[in-house]
């Protein structure tokens, strides 16, 4: 099948462009507003975006209460999603009021980060504590501006549990970092892992 995204006429019952571009990390946004209201939230249009520095990014569809958070305090973490907190993940997606502290709802513990004024997750086995460095509104390729805001963040300090460190590395397989496909299906990163060694020449196939 074939089809232009102008009209979107691809027959389907549901959009495939977020089942293609898959797996997505889930960044789970820990934030404080200016009132000291707690936030967390799952973004699936989230990912890692420079090594040096250390950048992450989440974009936001509409104005959300972590992007309001994220504008008045310039600090925000993420956390990582794994397996035995999924469903403590989804809990706190819940479209709730601004004031509905998500990390009570969802029975977590927050944490004030030691870098930054943002809360993460206790039980998360990794977090980023991040300084934004942009906050961009999306647009298209005519120059209009997209319902959407891209919030990137360096990241100024990490957090891991030892439990998952073999070998001097991150066990994918105890991690089991989870993932957002299409619709409303998610996949376990830690199922099945395995390596790859980078070519050094040419490969002949």
């Amino acid at each position: 099948m074939f089809y232009t995204t102008d009209t979107n006429q691809h027959g389907l019952p549901h959009d495939p462009f977020k089942a293609i571009v898959a797996p997505r990390p889930i960044g789970w946004i820990g934030s404080k507003g200016r009132d000291g209201s707690l936030n967390l939230s799952p973004y699936s249009f989230f990912n890692a975006i420079s090594d040096r520095p250390k950048l992450v990014m989440f974009s936001s569809s509409g104005r959300k209460d972590s992007l309001r958070n994220v504008e008045e305090t310039g600090v925000f973490t993420a956390n990582l999603v794994s397996r035995h907190l999924v469903d403590r993940m989804n809990a706190s997606s819940a479209p709730v009021a601004y004031d509905v502290d998500e990390f009570a709802l969802a029975g977590l513990t927050a944490v004030d980060g030691r870098v930054v004024d943002a809360p993460f997750v206790g039980e998360a086995l990794a977090v980023l504590e991040c300084r934004v460095t942009q906050i961009q509104q999306l647009m298209d390729i005519d120059g209009n501006p997209a319902d959407s805001w891209m919030v990137i963040g360096q990241v100024m300090a990490i957090h891991i549990d030892e439990t998952i460190i073999r070998d001097g590395r991150i066990d994918m397989g105890l991690a089991r970092p989870v993932a957002r496909m299409g619709y409303m299906d998610y996949c376990d990163g830690g199922s099945d892992v395995f390596q790859l060694q980078r070519p050094s020449t040419a490969p002949s196939i």
